[in-house]
């Protein structure tokens, strides 16, 4: 999947073969990473008639996230990148659930410790919230919601003056929290997450941790993409993709 900046696409013009632009609603350098290698999968050779630009390329603001669900924010910010240019736009809210904390970090994961990406904090604070939790009760799960809005020109069903066209897709990882962080990979909470499902991770990564499960954190990209919430979300809005690239 190309990416480009936003001029790039105004100089091919009406060319036969023109290739789509696909917003992706993020100023998360992890998230943007990881999308673009779950996308590239799953498009296959789609991937090759879509440019991915970014909205920090775009140089658009981060809307407000008001919402109090992962696929509100995600439709949210979807909207605002569709709506300021004009083109398709696919965002993902995503976060972490804590059964014991009533569903809590939530949709504030991003900023549970009051500053908004600051990864070490946040995991530290929800640390420092599990500590008298035993081993067998720091059950969690991450969780994703992906919006995809396309703008309509047609008229139908369709919301405000232009019209779009709304798709959400979700994806969840179950496993739990330790009590330290293992590992150098990813972002957010993934050094802190050991997932459920260890299926990809080989018998010589089990030796070098001693016989214990691997954080998302300490998994190569490929593993945690094959598992995670947004792997999964992914996956499930590429045929809507394909729609834009025809």
């Amino acid at each position: 999947m190309n990416q480009a900046a936003g001029e790039d696409h105004e100089k091919r013009g009406s060319a036969p073969h023109q290739k789509k632009t696909l917003v992706v609603a993020t100023h998360n350098q992890g998230k943007v990473a990881e999308i673009q290698r779950i996308l590239a999968d799953s498009l296959g050779q789609a991937a090759e008639g879509l440019i991915a630009v970014t909205s920090a390329s775009l140089g658009l603001p981060d809307p407000e996230e008001t919402g109090t669900t992962f696929e509100e924010n995600a439709l949210l910010k979807a909207r605002d990148a569709a709506e300021r240019t004009g083109f398709p736009a696919m965002a993902d809210d995503s976060g972490l659930i804590v059964d014991l904390m009533g569903r809590a970090p939530g949709v504030l994961s991003a900023r549970w410790a009051g500053r908004h990406g600051d990864d070490a904090a946040n995991n530290a604070l929800l640390l420092n919230q599990l500590s008298d939790i035993p081993d067998g009760k720091r059950q969690a799960r991450f969780c994703c919601a992906c919006a995809l809005v396309i703008p309509r020109q047609e008229s139908g069903n369709h919301q405000g003056e232009r019209g779009y066209k709304e798709y959400v897709e979700t994806g969840v990882m179950p496993g739990i929290i330790i009590r330290q962080p293992r590992g150098e990979n990813g972002f957010g909470y993934d050094p802190i997450f050991v997932p459920d499902d260890q299926s990809q991770v080989s018998s010589g990564q089990f030796e070098a941790t001693g016989g214990r499960p691997l954080t998302t954190a300490q998994m190569t990209a490929e593993q945690k993409n094959t598992i995670s919430h947004r792997g999964a979300a992914l996956r499930a809005m590429a045929a809507h993709i394909k729609d834009i690239v025809g």
